[in-house]
């Protein structure tokens, strides 16, 4: 009993290896195959969101281009600066808000000029009420970033996120284009706003997986896309490590402001996510301005781990529980079936043993197995009826010899008996025969030593009592010879 659960034990081991290793290398390949699938939409989504965002960004530079040539021409109107940025803010529902500013005493009468129309609200919507102005924020514009680099460079391009005392209340990026008059001086900065929220709005309307979502970041560190408000608050990557918060985000972030493509995991909220991110580059169309501008940032794809491996390792799981109760089925399967196979063997170890014993009668039916349980058993009974054969014909040759021993015995009996009767008939003979010789050995004895001087009488008496001894003696042997006939008769008889 102990040997064959031993045996079940081994056997469930060894399958149980070999399970553990299949599953392993399934396991490794799959977890590989899906990081590469993964890793393959990542990359997909990357390239749609960059072509998300980039269609957005070239809606409102192609509307800032066109209206930008009109702008040129009608230089010396400056109340037609007004139209011209409703017109654009109206036609493009990306833009919340447009501004025409002028460089100090261009237009005479006047210090600064700026024409400055936006939205009342940054909703996404084409009816959204607007709010002319010529003034941005608490400062006047040519202490503003967008105004002063931008005139001072020439450069056309996207600002980084501005926030704090550069907006009012809403971060945003800005796209500046510098007014050339006709003698080819920069006279002033038109400015084209999109807001930071309402790109995040856009952008994450396409979620990348259940709970994953697509950042933008700005080379300054700032986020222009990110599914948390809270983080387009002005704040950059680099005020938040400062701050100790999200130190696995801050950290994922600066390998996105290396200007890599690449993936990075992290943990955030006590959760493993993995950002896939590449940088943010706009794509060349007839017209469009390339220039160096302030372009440098990064777009990344972010997955928690478990939209990636959640179901995979779910699957790991319950192929794992289910081979360990296949394993305990099998197990009690494989029990059953030794069990079952190994009967046979059992009938012929205990009729072996009762064979052993000496106990002959117990049968050792015939089957119709053809393997070798059945070879064995059908060649067991075979020994068996073989074996009783061979004992039945021993026993009776036993018996035979038993029989033929007390015929001998009572023969060797009687011949004893016999040898003794002729034993002492023998001495009986021999002391009768004793007198007669004696008598005739003393009458030639006398008749030897006197026949010279003995009378005639004295010899016939001598010669007459030989004569006599001689008919005694005669009689002796004659009964000895009877007596030896009859016996060997008797003892023909008995043979």
């Amino acid at each position: 009993m102990r040997r064959r659960f031993r045996l079940n034990v081994q056997l469930a081991a060894e399958i149980l290896l070999l399970l553990l290793l299949t599953l392993g290398v399934l396991t490794y390949y799959s977890h590989k195959a899906l990081s590469e699938e993964a890793r393959r939409d990542a990359g997909l989504m990357l390239d749609a969101t960059i072509l998300d965002i980039d269609n957005i960004l070239l809606s409102v530079e192609q509307g800032a281009g066109n209206v930008y040539h009109d702008v040129l021409t009608h230089l010396d109107d400056k109340q037609r600066m007004f139209t011209y940025a409703r017109e654009l803010v109206e036609s493009n529902p990306n833009i919340i808000g447009c501004a025409f500013a002028f460089k100090p005493g261009y237009y005479s009468g006047t210090d600064l000029f700026m024409a400055y129309v936006h939205r009342k609200n940054t909703a996404n919507e084409f009816k959204t009420e607007l709010v002319e102005t010529t003034s941005f924020t608490n400062r006047t514009y040519t202490e503003q970033s967008w105004y002063t680099e931008t005139m001072k460079s020439g450069w056309i391009g996207w600002t980084d996120p501005l926030t704090g005392d550069d907006t009012e209340n809403i971060s945003l990026v800005s796209f500046c284009l510098p007014i050339i008059d006709k003698s080819g001086e920069r006279v002033g900065v038109m400015a084209v706003d999109v807001s930071v929220n309402q790109l995040s709005k856009i952008v994450l309307a396409a979620k990348p997986s259940e709970n994953g979502y697509s950042v933008l970041i700005a080379r300054n560190g700032h986020y222009i896309v990110h599914p948390d408000i809270s983080r387009l608050d002005g704040k950059t990557v680099y005020d938040r490590a400062e701050e100790g918060t999200d130190l696995g985000a801050i950290a994922a972030a600066e390998a996105m402001l290396s200007g890599y493509v690449g993936e990075k995991s992290f943990k955030q909220n006590g959760e493993k996510w993995n950002v896939f991110f590449k940088p943010f580059v706009r794509n060349e169309w007839k017209g469009r301005h390339m220039g160096e501008g302030t372009l440098g940032w990064s777009v990344g794809v972010v997955y928690p781990d478990d939209d990636i491996f959640g179901m995979h390792n779910i699957l790991v799981y319950l192929v794992a529980i289910i081979t360990i109760i296949s394993l305990g089925v099998f197990f009690l399967l494989c029990t059953w079936i030794i069990r079952r196979k190994l009967r046979p063997l059992r009938m012929l170890t205990e009729k072996a043993q009762n064979v052993a014993a000496g106990d002959l009668d117990q049968i050792v039916a015939v089957t119709s197995r053809d393997d070798e349980i059945g070879q064995l058993q059908n060649r067991f009974g075979k020994m068996q009826h073989s074996l009783k054969k061979q004992i039945d014909a021993i026993e009776r040759e036993t018996f035979i010899l038993n029989q033929r021993g007390e015929m001998l015995k009572a023969t060797y009996g009687k011949t004893e008996e016999s040898d003794k009767i002729k034993s002492t008939f023998l001495r009986y003979m021999i002391k009768q025969l004793e007198a007669p010789t004696q008598s005739i050995d003393s009458s030639v004895t006398t008749l030897c030593n006197n026949y010279g001087n003995s009378t005639n009488e004295e010899v016939g008496k001598q010669v007459n009592n030989i004569a006599v001894k001689s008919e005694v003696i005669i009689d002796l042997l004659n009964n000895i010879s009877h007596f030896t006939q009859t016996n060997e008769r008797k003892e023909a008889d008995n043979d």
